[in-house]
């Protein structure tokens, strides 16, 4: 179990829900058996790293119901930190369904959060002496997404631990349906993303963002923000990186099947993240993300292959990165 009484290494804050998770193939509609766990891209990150044996600390709301208690026990049992964690009398706690696919694509998610405890975060929610003495700070764009409050909040987190002298990572994770336009998204996750030592976008998020469609052009738009360096994951590819001084493309670790995509980027996250922490390479903690990602593609659920730090070092031994040089 963490030591919770210690100062954290990594804090974090956003929305977990209840997911359920089709038991067969085909339309959501005509499914009759679903198998619940737990979903919420923050929270996948705080429990990848918790079970390397990070102190983690998660900021959030759950509503008063069974599913808020439903996270608060997976918080408890992944040795999450939740002093931050609140109860809201208001509002519930959301959830999501997720159809199974066996084909290796996308599935089908539809949300119901609207309105949710956890989209009343707000700047009254955050606590210096909690969140300053973390070492660490990461951040997605599903948390600023879900409503203005929760946006302030991401801002007002990114603006004082860069004051204190901490580390940022910045994952985008997209969510267009919750901005209320496109150009509200772009700017947003832009202006968040330049307060950030560690900026971690898709291939396809990077454009989206930033208009261009090579991994190097959207690197540099992000250092020329003030980014120390940037990592655009290329799926398969594996991911390349570009600081000031160096530039790669690490390639991805082989998967024999792909059985739900969702939790990757996550997963990946969790691999930098931790390797920065521990004062490892660049190229190391790429090499890490990517296998932990791969890890991450090859289970049912957005957490469950994440995994612990003996099951990491086992796949690390004596593994080393191969690495395609970029210009």
């Amino acid at each position: 179990m963490t030591n919770l009484d210690a100062a954290l290494d990594v804090i974090t804050y956003g929305e977990a829900m209840a997911m359920f998770v089709a038991a067969e193939t085909g339309a959501l509609a005509s499914v009759g058996q679903f198998t619940k766990r737990i979903a919420g891209a923050d929270l996948n990150v705080a429990i990848g790293l918790a079970r390397l044996g990070f102190k983690v600390g998660w900021m959030s709301r759950v509503g008063n119901d069974s599913f808020g208690q439903y996270v608060r026990d997976t918080l408890t049992k992944e040795g999450i930190d939740q002093r931050c964690v609140s109860t809201d009398e208001r509002y519930p706690t959301g959830f999501q369904l997720k159809s199974k696919n066996d084909d290796g694509s996308d599935p089908a998610v539809e949300y119901f959060r609207r309105g949710s405890a956890a989209s009343h975060l707000s700047v009254a929610d955050y606590l210096a002496d909690y969140v300053l003495p973390a070492r660490h700070l990461h951040l997605t764009g599903v948390a600023p997404a879900i409503s203005a409050s929760s946006r302030e909040l991401a801002f007002h987190l990114a603006r004082e631990m860069r004051a204190a002298g901490r580390t940022i990572s910045f994952d985008p994770n997209l969510r267009p349906t919750l901005w209320p336009s496109r150009a509200a998204m772009v700017e947003g996750l832009n202006a968040l993303a330049a307060l950030a030592d560690w900026v971690l976008p898709g291939i396809g998020e990077g454009e989206i963002l930033t208009g261009y469609t090579q991994p190097d052009d959207i690197a540099k738009f992000y250092l020329e923000r003030g980014a120390r360096g940037v990592i655009v994951k290329l799926g398969a590819q594996g991911a390349y990186f570009r600081t000031a001084g160096e530039a790669a493309v690490i390639a991805g670790q082989p998967v024999a099947k792909v059985v739900d995509t969702v939790g990757a980027g996550d997963g990946f996250a969790v691999g930098v993240v931790s390797a920065l922490l521990e004062g490892k390479t660049l190229p190391q903690a790429v090499a890490r993300g990517n296998r932990i990602g791969a890890l991450a593609i090859q289970v049912i659920g957005d957490s469950e292959g994440l995994p612990s730090r003996a099951e990491l070092d086992a796949l690390e031994r004596g593994d080393l990165p191969r690495i395609a040089h970029a210009a």
